[in-house]
This record gives structure tokens, sequence and C-alpha cells, in this order.
């Protein structure tokens, strides 16, 4: 008998719905749809200092508004600590405490990972130096040779990333106290079992890292589809830092027509082309996703 599918969106309240994470929170939910499966909203706020209050239950309105309904109760990164600790505290033999300050680490970084971000050298790999207290944890990736993540991804297909290259010693728990977005989100997906990750391709790159904490608990990994990103004019991403602006859908032909363009980006073909309601919307584009995945080859 196949898992049943559990699904989830997982947007960050630093700001209102935009463009670019409807687009996701559509792909996800028809995915979930599609396999008659589970769709699970968590909120990803535990950086609790870019939180805007109010932003997540906007996001909440509006994908109801939007005839997006999920399944179960919305869970909320904030009120979870005590899980990431109790994950850190499994894999402690795997991670060291890190004193090096944000100017230390650009100035003797090995280079840039495909998220932008520094590769760590290892400098606090063996020990804190004199005089040194920790400022964040970090996770201690394998060796070159023995740090291939390779996974299949059911649009992109086969991804591989070599740790030690590629991404280096990453964060786990940040200096401001915070726990970092790579470990949090492994243990909710393992915690909510969640068996398959429907997000943007601004992520596709992070993947392997959230592999190798899943291989370091122990738990199994889930299939992924990441799907195109939205981009502006000048081809930046999508996002609140470059201007999005929030999605409205103040009544049913505006909500429409918010559905429909953003089918449109994702490539669905619906039929009939332009549906009369929020649920002909949905009567359509949850077989238009089916052939959409058939196209792709990325059914399961």
């Amino acid at each position: 008998m196949n898992q049943p599918y559990i699904g989830r969106f997982a947007p960050s309240p630093s700001g209102p719905l935009h463009a670019g994470s409807l687009v996701a929170a559509m792909a996800s939910y028809l995915d979930a749809r599609w396999h008659d499966g589970t769709w699970l909203i968590r909120i990803e706020d535990i950086d609790e200092g870019r939180s805007v209050p109010g932003a997540a239950e906007g996001m909440l309105q509006l994908l109801a508004a939007l005839g997006m309904a999920h399944d179960g109760e919305v869970v909320w990164q904030s009120r979870r600590k005590h899980l990431y600790e109790a994950a850190a505290a499994r894999i402690a033999q795997d991670t060291y405490p890190c004193g090096c300050n944000r100017r230390e680490i650009a100035d003797s970084r090995i280079g840039v990972a495909p998220d932008g971000s520094a590769i760590y050298p290892g400098t606090c790999r063996h020990g804190l130096g004199p005089g040194r207290t920790m400022r964040s944890l970090r996770v201690r990736v394998p060796a070159a040779g023995d740090d291939e993540i390779t996974f299949i991804d059911r649009f992109a297909g086969p991804v591989t990333q070599h740790l030690a290259r590629d991404a280096g010693d990453f964060v786990l728990k940040r200096a401001d106290g915070f726990w970092a977005y790579q470990l949090a989100v492994v243990v909710d997906d393992i915690e909510q079992g969640v068996t398959d990750i429907v997000r943007g391709a601004d992520l596709l790159d992070s993947t392997p890292r959230q592999i190798h904490l899943q291989r370091l608990l122990h738990a199994p990994t889930p299939r992924y589809l990441h799907v195109p990103v939205v981009r502006n004019s000048n081809g930046e991403k999508l996002s609140k830092q470059t201007g999005a602006l929030a999605v409205t859908a103040g009544d049913a032909p505006a909500a429409i027509a918010v559905l429909t363009e953003t089918a449109g980006f994702l490539g669905l073909v619906l039929e009939p082309a332009a549906p009369d309601s929020i649920d002909a919307f949905w009567r359509a584009a949850i077989p238009a996703w089916g052939r959409l995945l058939a196209q792709h080859g990325a059914l399961r």
C-alpha cells in the first residue's frame, strides 16, 4: 500500500502574501489534492524578529478566501522550540560551537554557496580559540569524498551537491539565539509526517543540507518538487525585499482573476479556460495539475 500523501505550505510571516508565495501555495495545494492527500499549513515564524504582527492571520484569511482549505490545525514554529532543542541534542556529536562573527566569516570564507551564503572554512571545528565564546551552533558536514548528496526533484530531475565544497559547516542555531531555518524545517517535516514537499525553486539548493539533517536524525527523506519562482521586471526573485505587492482578493471575480493568473504562471491549461466561480476554478485546476505532472513525468 502506498504511503498516504502529506504535503504542506510553510510561509514566513514577514509581510503579506505576494504573487511568488501564492505560486508556491497553489502548487503545493494542487499536488496534495491531486494525490487525494493532506495539505497542512505551517507558519514559519521561528525568526520572530522578522515577523510582522497580523501577517500570518492575513495569509490564512486570503488562502481561505481563495478556496484553499487546509487540513488539521495550523502549526507555528515559534511554539515548537523545544522540538528543535531536542533534535539538536540528538545530533550533538555532529555539531560544534562557533565563535566567529559575521565579519570574520566573510573575510575567511572559502567560497559562496548557491544561495549566496558564505561557505564557512571550519575555523572552530576543533574547538573555540582562546578568549572566544559560542556565537552560533554549526553542523559538521562530511569531508570531501563522503559529502555527496543526490536526490531526484520531480520537476528538475537529478540534483547533486557536495556539502563540504558547496555549503560547508552550516548554522543550526544563530548568534541571535534563534534556531536556523534548515533545522526547524527538517524537524517540523519529520514531526508532521510530511511525505511531499512542493515549494519554490529558490529553495532547491537548501534541499541537500536538509537531507543531510534528515539522515543524521534517522528520518526518511520526502519527495521534492520545486516550481519556478516569480521574478520582477529586473529579473529579481519576487519577494518582500524586492517590493512585491500583497495579493488581494476582495470579491469572487477578483479572487478568480488572481487564481487564474497564478495558474497561468504555473503553466496550467484550464478546461474551461475561464471558470465562473472559485469552486469551478479548482475543479478545472486539479486535473490540469495532473496533466502538467504527466508532461514532466512527475506524477509521484
